[in-house]
């Protein structure tokens, strides 16, 4: 079978959960994440989990663990703390996680943001990957970052990313 083959057989729709992680937003002052939680449900997907957490390795490690052993859940994406600051953890968390990394989430993304922004897209480390049968992205936290990935990238093949993970 070729790749619209297996698009073809996806399911219509996804159940998510959308994690915001930094130190300065909260539920009340998140964008990034309120885009998120919009542009999934205007597609047809569910999002039955919202969370605000900080650049803690053990909070984010919990609240993975308890995702990804969720039967709700088929996708997390993490939005924040992709940076290179010392204080940017995301990745360093997820990645150990990860039973396959999907490197060409990353390379597209880092592409389509070099086309917008120029070089600064090497600063991104924008990643997504597959743990215990769930998809799992990891995206910068800039407003025009996430809007980016989810019209370019997840929007389009969410699904397909959903039926081949979990078989």
């Amino acid at each position: 079978m070729g790749y619209e083959d297996h698009k073809h057989l996806a399911p219509q729709s996804v159940n998510c959960a959308v994690i915001i992680i930094s130190d300065s937003r909260t539920e009340k002052t998140d964008e990034s994440g309120k885009l998120l939680v919009e542009g999934l449900s205007a597609a047809g997907h569910q999002v039955h989990d919202y969370t605000v957490l900080k650049n803690d390795a053990i909070s984010i490690r919990n609240k993975l663990a308890d995702l990804l052993h969720s039967t709700e859940t088929q996708v997390i994406i993490a939005s924040g703390g992709t940076g290179a600051s010392r204080l940017d953890i995301t990745i360093e968390t997820v990645l150990p996680l990860l039973e396959k990394k999907l490197d060409g989430f990353g390379e597209l993304f880092r592409y389509l943001t070099y086309q917008e922004i120029g070089t600064g897209s090497i600063l991104s480390r924008a990643c997504a990957g597959v743990a215990l049968g769930k998809v799992i992205i990891c995206l910068p936290g800039s407003l025009k970052a996430v809007k980016l990935a989810l019209e370019k990238i997840i929007i389009p093949e969410i699904c397909h990313l959903v039926r081949e993970a979990s078989r």
